[in-house]
C-alpha cells in the first residue's frame, strides 16, 4: 500500500487546478499536495494519478511521492472559503498526497527544454496511458533542482469512466499534436518505446495496481454488470487493459515531427 499519513492542517488551496487541490502538512512533518476524493469525477482521478505516477517511477521519471492522506473536515473550519470548506466536507477519510516540492517552477518550455531521451519517455508514457492533459496550456511538468517532475495524472486512463469502451480503446491512437515535448521527443519516440514497452509485464501492472486503496475502487452499477464486482476484479481490468494496449501499440504510438 501507500504510505499513510494524516492531515493536521489545511494550509492553502491551489486554484490553478481544476480540482481545487491544496496544499496540507501532515503527522510525518511532511507539506502535501492534497488530491480530494470529493472533487470532480471522484476517486477515478485518484487511481489514475496512481497507477500512471507509479509507473511513471518504475520506468525512471520523477514523479513527487505518493501518499494515502487521512483527512477529517475539521482541518479547513478556519477556512473562509465556502467551496473549500464543501471540499473537505466531501472529502473525509482517505485522500491522495503528492509530496510538495518547495521552489519547483512551472514548467515552460521556451525557457527550459529537457534532454531528448526524457522527453520521448514522458511522450511514450502519455500514449501508453491516455493522457489528454500535457498540452502547452497546460504541461503539468515542474522543473525542481534542474530536473523534470511530472504531475498531475489524473485525466490520464480516461476509459475507466466507461469501461465498456476499454477493449476499443486498447487501440485508440494518441493525438501527439498538441503534446509540449512532442518536438523535443521527435526522432526518439521510437527508441523509447524499445526500452520502456518490455518493462510493462503482469508483474509490473500488478504492484501498481496494488498500490490502489479498495476504497478508491468501489464498483458501481456499470461495473458491476460487466463482472468488475470488487476491487480486485477491478485492479485485473486495470492491468488486462495496459496489456493490452502493449500489444496494440502500433496502432497509438504516435509519430511526431520537429518544430
Amino acid at each position: 500500500m501507500l504510505p499513510l499519513v494524516h492531515a493536521i492542517r489545511y494550509v492553502t488551496p491551489l486554484r490553478e487546478g481544476g480540482s481545487l487541490p491544496g496544499i496540507v502538512e501532515a503527522d510525518d512533518l511532511g507539506t502535501y499536495v492534497a488530491k480530494f476524493r470529493g472533487a470532480g469525477q471522484g476517486p477515478k482521478v485518484l487511481v489514475a494519478e496512481v497507477v500512471v505516477g507509479e509507473l511513471a517511477r518504475r520506468l525512471g521519471l520523477r514523479v513527487p511521492d505518493l501518499v494515502g492522506l487521512e483527512i477529517d473536515p475539521v482541518i479547513g473550519r478556519s477556512e473562509p472559503d465556502e467551496e473549500v470548506q464543501d471540499l473537505l466536507q466531501a472529502s473525509g477519510g482517505l485522500n491522495l498526497g503528492m509530496d510538495f516540492l518547495p521552489g519547483a517552477v512551472g514548467f515552460d518550455p521556451a525557457a527550459w527544454e529537457p534532454d531528448p531521451v526524457t522527453a520521448a519517455r514522458v511522450l511514450w508514457l502519455d500514449a501508453f496511458t491516455s493522457n489528454v492533459d500535457r498540452t502547452w496550456r497546460n504541461p503539468n511538468l515542474l522543473v525542481w533542482h534542474g530536473e523534470l517532475w511530472l504531475i498531475d495524472h489524473g485525466a490520464a486512463l480516461w476509459f475507466h469512466h466507461a469501461w465498456s469502451a476499454a477493449k476499443a480503446a486498447a487501440a485508440r491512437p494518441y493525438d501527439a499534436s498538441d503534446h509540449v515535448l512532442a518536438p523535443t521527443a521527435a526522432g526518439h519516440l521510437h527508441d523509447a518505446d524499445k526500452v520502456l514497452a518490455p518493462q510493462i509485464t503482469p508483474e509490473l501492472l500488478a504492484e501498481v495496481t496494488a498500490l490502489v486503496p479498495d476504497a478508491w475502487l468501489q464498483p458501481g452499477d456499470n461495473e458491476i454488470a460487466l463482472g468488475l464486482d470488487s476491487p480486485d476484479a477491478l485492479r485485473a481490468a486495470y492491468s488486462d487493459h495496459l496489456l493490452a494496449r502493449i500489444d496494440h501499440r502500433a496502432a497509438w504510438l504516435p509519430e511526431v515531427d520537429a518544430a
